[in-house]
């Protein structure tokens, strides 16, 4: 099937992510379910630009946004890109259907004076989560990264002596990312509860164990904690490898504390990231190559922010604004 080349081309050749490659699947199974109910057809070869369109006119018709809509309509650019460019169909019923308009919604951020309050006034203790926790949004803020990133930190992708960190990004595109002399050593500080942590637990477990023993004849079993059972640099409580949803429900949890926004996710942190570096005068393509953007209009919409920071600052201080 055309459908399933178009996967494998995505996987072993685009190396897209693994949630990537299941939007797109999703987005070409939902299509050819509208050709079968509607055309009594689901080969998507066969589709051509009124099909394509009728499919678009439904989706707005069934609330989505237009943003949702022209995703959808970018998969499908893709597929019959990829089918025309490999001789699968003639011609491309892409080229005549206009996707809809999207409203422009500037990045959402944290003010600098917010942050500051975070890491200065809030108290998140002193136990090993807490000193992860704090090391966790200190990392989003000072890097800019993504969560999949962070999460793929291994303990030897930090260079020490250049204060350095290597990341994985999209599509498996390695880069390096500075960290600075004030990060590594919360970093260092981490390392060094964690290991405090788990050999603590250790030791508690095994004179559970002995205890156990010595109560009962028979022999039980009981899972002790390894100490630091995976070279990740951020780990669960269990020792394993942190997962997705924990690191959001760190961030919205400490970030509701300083900012009333709808959004609190780590990917505004990102936003943060890059709005204060460009507010401080850095070089667009500089926060490009550290972001990990393959194009530069990614970045520049950061520059949106900027401006307005600039147009307030002229009303409240031009005598004629």
């Amino acid at each position: 099937m055309l459908k399933d080349k178009f996967i494998d081309y995505l996987r072993f050749e685009k190396r897209f992510s693994p949630h990537t490659i299941k939007a797109y699947e999703n987005d070409l199974a939902q299509f050819a379910g509208f050709m079968k109910l509607q055309y009594n057809s689901s080969h998507l070869s066969g589709a051509d630009y009124t099909m394509i369109r009728s499919w678009l006119v439904s989706l707005l018709e069934l609330h989505f946004t237009a943003r949702s809509v022209n995703r959808k309509l970018s998969t499908l650019k893709s597929f019959y890109h990829f089918c025309i460019r490999n001789g699968f169909i003639e011609a491309n019923p892409m080229l005549k259907v206009i996707s809809p308009k999207t409203s422009k919604h500037l990045p959402v951020y944290i003010e600098k004076d917010k942050l500051e309050q975070l890491f200065s006034q809030v108290n998140f203790g002193n136990s090993f989560e807490a000193v992860r926790d704090r090391l966790l949004i200190m990392m989003f803020y000072a890097t800019g990264m993504r969560r999949a990133e962070l999460i793929g930190i291994k303990e030897n992708d930090i260079d020490w002596e250049k204060f350095t960190v290597k990341v994985l990004g999209k599509r498996n595109k390695e880069r390096i990312i500075p960290l600075g002399s004030y990060l590594c050593h919360h970093i260092d500080i981490y390392l060094k509860e964690r290991n405090h942590f788990f050999t603590t637990e250790k030791e508690s477990s095994a004179r559970s164990i002995a205890t156990v023993s010595k109560k009962d004849s028979v022999h039980k079993t009981i899972d002790t904690p390894e100490q630091n059972n995976t070279d990740y640099l951020f780990v669960c409580s269990s020792g394993n490898r942190m997962y997705a949803r924990l690191v959001y429900s760190v961030v919205h949890k400490y970030l509701s504390l300083i900012s009333s926004q709808v959004k609190l996710s780590p990917h505004v942190l990102r936003h943060t990231f890059a709005t204060h570096m460009l507010n401080d005068g850095a070089d667009l393509n500089a926060i490009k190559e550290i972001l990990g953007h393959t194009s530069l209009a990614a970045t520049q919409v950061y520059t949106h922010n900027s401006i307005e920071k600039l147009k307030l600052i002229y009303k409240q201080a031009h005598p004629r604004a």
